[in-house]
């Protein structure tokens, strides 16, 4: 089942102080904690990247290749450019969450553990 960038936007915005946040310069809409980015893309696009570590960037392009690669610009600090129509949905939302808990203040994550 392929995921759409809108259904990575919905699942950041529950998250504590997720946000959608459009950069100008760049043309598209980050994904964001607080000030912090940690996912970007755009309505429509095949693509987005997320924030991942060195660790899970080799081990996802390692698995899945047709899925993952180095993003553009910051891939040599562990961002994953995914190909939303091949990514599997439980997996890229826990990168996804994965990514918000790294980038995320800790009074954030706290809250969103006690939830959950």
């Amino acid at each position: 089942m392929a995921v759409t960038y809108e259904q990575v936007r919905d699942w950041v915005l529950a998250l504590p102080g997720g946000a959608e946040v459009m950069v100008e310069e760049w043309g598209h809409p980050t994904l964001r904690a607080g000030d912090k980015m940690f996912a970007g893309g755009a309505p429509g696009s095949p693509t987005m990247s997320v924030k991942a570590t060195k660790e899970e960037q080799a081990a996802l392009l390692a698995a899945a290749p047709d899925v993952y690669s180095p993003a553009a610009y910051v891939g040599r600090f562990g961002w994953v450019q995914v190909v939303l129509a091949e990514a599997d949905p439980d997996e890229l939302k826990e990168l996804v969450v994965e990514a918000w808990r790294r980038t995320a203040p800790k009074k954030l994550v706290k809250q969103y553990d006690a939830q959950a």
